[in-house]
């Protein structure tokens, strides 16, 4: 199996690196920055799980890939992904498989727009990973998990095929026969998190010191409602394991994207608490998540200004 990784940063530089130590054929498709500096340094991965220093992994830029590849793993953020798929269509072909590992649901219609409702898996990673800036992968958690199927359908020979690659590589997780589910159970707790912990700019431990706790339920529930709208109403224990994650006195969880707003970046607003508005009609309700959104909004506009006048 030929294993395109888009991009060498966190999650595609873990997934990538942790095959590719396994002995798979992966390519990791990079920007000419990314590919100087891993001929430098090597893909370097810093985890509890077991360091890796993979010295000068194969890598492509986007102007000289070509030819099929039978899986393309993609992790990139929402904002890029339209130049992402600029970037791998000249390896898709009629029997590829996209894993996307992407935050929310609207990629896959952008996908399936691109490629086809064949080409394109459900996918779903449970894992906190950063890059340095050294370039090297650091895994902040003790575990990490990635799931993905078919979207419609039976189990099929080719996610058999992506399961063996991945169990080699001794990640945990694997297929999946509801996938679309676990997607949204990780959309309804990661905007949750990414909502209220840019609100207050805090972490779950802080918020719980501060009396707000309540305000996080309220959020974890009013997303939960348009999940169920749309036929995915998180399962108990979903429910029950993502609000302890969000309730608990003294933990450090922050979601990636407070760590994007304290440092200036990009975010993924729109596609991650934006969407989830979409989807819920036109009434009045969800205010804790109209709150939230309209703050990384303003957030956004102001960054927008900021940039504007450098």
């Amino acid at each position: 199996m030929r294993i395109l990784v888009v991009g060498a940063g966190a999650i595609g530089g873990y997934f990538g690196a942790r095959l590719l130590a396994a002995g798979r054929d992966v390519t990791f498709l990079v920007r000419p920055g990314r590919a100087a500096q891993l001929a430098r340094t090597g893909l370097v991965v810093k985890s509890k799980l077991g360091d890796l220093d993979l010295p000068a992994p194969p890598t492509l830029t986007a102007d000289r890939l070509a030819g099929p590849y039978d899986l393309i793993l993609l992790s990139c953020k929402a904002f890029d992904l339209d130049n992402a798929m600029d970037s791998f269509a000249p390896a898709v072909g009629p029997d590829t498989a996209i894993l996307p590992l992407l935050n929310g649901m609207s990629h896959l219609d952008s996908l399936v727009g691109r490629f086809g409702k064949h080409a394109v898996l459900g996918g779903q990673c449970a894992i906190s990973l950063v890059l340095d800036p050294e370039g090297r992968v650091l895994h902040l958690n003790d575990g990490g998990t990635i799931s993905f199927g078919e979207r419609f359908g039976p189990r099929t020979a080719r996610i058999d095929a992506i399961a063996e690659a991945f169990a080699a590589a001794q990640v945990h997780g694997g297929a999946s026969e509801t996938i679309l589910q676990e997607m949204w159970e990780k959309w309804v707790f990661i905007s949750t998190a990414a909502g209220i912990t840019c609100l207050m700019r805090a972490a779950v431990g802080d918020i719980v010191a501060a009396g707000a706790a309540d305000r996080t339920l309220a959020l974890f529930d009013e997303i939960s409602s348009i999940a169920a709208s749309q036929g995915f109403a998180p399962r108990p224990a979903s429910v029950q394991r993502g609000k302890a994650m969000l309730t608990t006195a003294g933990s450090p969880f922050t979601a990636s994207m407070l760590r994007d707003v304290e440092g200036g970046r990009p975010i993924e607003a729109d596609h991650m608490l934006g969407d989830l508005l979409k989807r819920s009609g036109t009434g009045d309700g969800f205010p804790v998540l109209r709150l939230a959104y309209a703050h990384l909004k303003a957030y956004e506009a102001r960054r927008a200004r900021m940039q504007s006048k450098s």
